[in-house]
């Protein structure tokens, strides 16, 4: 019997006790969850009662979540995103990063960490279609990435880009809140637009890719578009999100698809670019 992967999760919110439930649940033939961590220690807790009932799965600082961990899953915030990634690759260890915004700004660092300690990072697609057919046609060659978000205006509450521009409150029709490169995007949506920095990483870069993203109070779902001009093929994506139900900022497909991430990890078999 090949020995199980040992899982551990940073960040115990929405995404993180998401994840845990189905390691549990529908992987524990190939895989085991080891540790939680969060920085809100009541969070990994509550979460490691609810998992392994004893309450053992929590840790009470990353670099021991890091010393049990085949594979670390960052599941907590942009800002706190590449420590988390930082630390785990000087490991050696595996990485899957949520958080994919964290990581714009250190690109070079990462790819030289990952080669040098033999590790691997997995960034999921998260809430948008078309990443397998866009790294098939970059190959060929992209010329234009055009991402359009529209969010209901409550998604962007908090934003401090949005609060200084715009008053929402009221808001009767579509409002464009940004147009812009993928790099700015991150910067000033960081809890908002982590598909965007999906995009530049798998294509033409971050500051090739253009998105705009739109308060729209008709819409009651995360909706993405992409549009992607490459030799090889003109793709159009629309993804309509369902909110995900304990964190209406965050698109259920996004947790579904670092489900399907793991399962590209662990089954032999792996199916799409």
């Amino acid at each position: 019997m090949p020995k199980k992967l040992k899982i551990g999760i940073v960040g115990c919110g929405a995404i993180g006790s998401s994840l845990a439930r189905e390691i549990t649940l529908n992987f524990c033939k190939t895989a085991r969850l080891t540790a939680l961590f969060d920085i809100q220690p009541e969070k990994s807790l509550l979460l490691s009662k609810k998992i392994a009932k004893s309450g053992k799965l929590r840790v009470s600082d990353l670099d021991s979540l890091i010393k049990k961990s085949d594979l670390v899953i960052e599941a907590s915030s942009v800002q706190a995103a590449w420590e988390i990634t930082r630390k785990s690759l000087s490991s050696g260890r595996k990485v899957m990063v949520m958080s994919v915004g964290g990581m714009v700004g250190h690109l070079e660092q990462l790819f030289a960490l990952a080669a040098k300690f033999n590790a691997q990072v997995f960034f999921p697609s998260g809430a948008v279609c078309g990443i397998d057919g866009l790294k098939a046609a970059n190959i060929a060659g992209v010329q234009r990435i055009v991402l359009t978000t529209r969010k209901h205006p409550d998604a962007f509450k908090g934003v401090e880009y949005v609060v200084k521009k715009f008053k929402l409150a009221g808001l009767k029709k579509d409002k464009i809140l940004f147009f812009g490169t993928a790099a700015q995007a991150v910067k000033y949506f960081p809890q908002n637009i982590n598909v965007a920095a999906v995009l530049g990483l798998a294509g033409i870069g971050m500051h090739k890719t253009k998105v705009r993203i739109i308060a729209s109070p008709g819409v009651r779902k995360n909706i993405h578009e992409v549009l992607i001009e490459s030799n090889a093929a003109k793709i159009f994506t629309r993804t309509e999100n369902i909110l995900h139900p304990q964190n209406p900022k965050t698109s259920y497909l996004a947790v579904l698809s670092a489900i399907a991430v793991l399962k590209q990890i662990l089954r032999p078999i792996k199916i799409g670019t």
